[in-house]
């Protein structure tokens, strides 16, 4: 959460950047879309403010900008760039764009997203972009559970499956592949529409954005896909888009899953983790997808991953 003084100002900084791009905004108020220990996120007419997380690297921020800069039909593109500071948090300012509604999943711009991707894949990557932090966050997600939940009954299966992955996966180790430009977190939150309400859809949030393994931007939908969280129909729709714009991660053909199997598997670990990891600070039982996705763990731990040539 926001330390008291931050919100106020990540609040004035957004209005200050909101009036002077339009000048007669009449926006009331400014709206909080969300406050995270990795990141608050303010928004005030058509702009939005984002502090993010306090072990953000400058450096490293500056490059991941640089290149939503460069990529404006890919990656939403931010106001200036480089960060402000505010009380010791890296600060940047984005245009505004139109969520995915997910009262609406008939709706969800699976076309979309993966001809994103594929184009975000296709380009060339600056040596100075930082790696992609996919797995770090995966291996953050199952050591806050290891903390929080040691002795779930639901934990020991989600390890197994954990520490059953090739180390790179689990970010004890380099990536295999380093050149192609990641999302690093991608799922449908990471969507709006620019202009807002009905611009095309582009890509947000780059604190993740680096080089690395392509795999890992389609490994969210093909573990949901693979725990029933996604139907038949969707996951085609999203692979065969990836495919149609040349997206280099999978064969343009034929069977993904060597590619895939072990990306898919550490988020669905991650996923796991997180999810028994806020059920237990909630002090709930676990819903119906959280069992589905300790189910899943409990299966990957018996099952040897697939991998390209295998």
């Amino acid at each position: 959460m926001t330390t008291a003084p931050l919100l106020p100002a990540l609040t004035a900084r957004v209005r200050a950047t909101a009036h002077a791009r339009t000048p007669a905004c009449r926006s009331c108020g400014a709206a909080t879309l969300a406050d995270r220990p990795d990141g608050t996120v303010v928004r005030h007419g058509d702009v939005v403010a984002k502090a993010h997380a306090p072990d953000t690297d400058p450096g490293a921020l500056a490059h991941r900008l640089a290149l939503a800069a460069r990529l404006p039909g890919i990656l939403l593109p931010p106001l200036a760039p480089a960060p402000a500071d505010l009380y010791g948090r890296l600060v940047t300012c984005w245009p505004y764009g139109t969520p995915v509604d997910p009262e609406d999943p008939d709706a969800a711009p699976w076309e979309a997203a993966g001809a994103l991707l594929a184009r975000l894949h296709r380009t060339p990557a600056p040596a100075a972009l930082p790696l992609m932090r996919g797995p770090a966050r995966t291996a953050a997600a199952l050591a806050r559970l290891r903390e929080t939940a040691p002795h779930h009954p639901g934990t020991a299966p989600v390890l197994r499956a954990w520490t059953a992955l090739p180390a790179w996966a689990r970010g004890a180790a380099p990536m295999p592949e380093t050149s192609t430009p990641c999302h690093g977190d991608f799922h449908l939150g990471q969507l709006v529409r620019h202009p807002a309400p009905d611009g095309p859809w582009l890509l947000i949030d780059v604190d993740d954005l680096g080089r690395g393994v392509p795999s890992w931007d389609l490994a969210r939908p093909a573990a949901w896909y693979a725990c029933g969280m996604l139907t038949s129909d969707e996951w085609t729709r999203f692979l065969a888009a990836y495919r149609a714009a040349g997206g280099p991660a999978v064969p343009p053909d034929g069977d993904p899953w060597p590619a895939l199997d072990v990306p898919a598997r550490a988020l669905t670990a991650q996923t796991a983790a997180r999810a028994l990891a806020k059920a237990v600070a909630a002090g709930r039982p676990l819903d119906d997808v959280e069992r589905a996705l300790i189910d899943a763990c409990a299966r990957m731990a018996s099952v040897a991953a697939r991998v390209p040539g295998s």
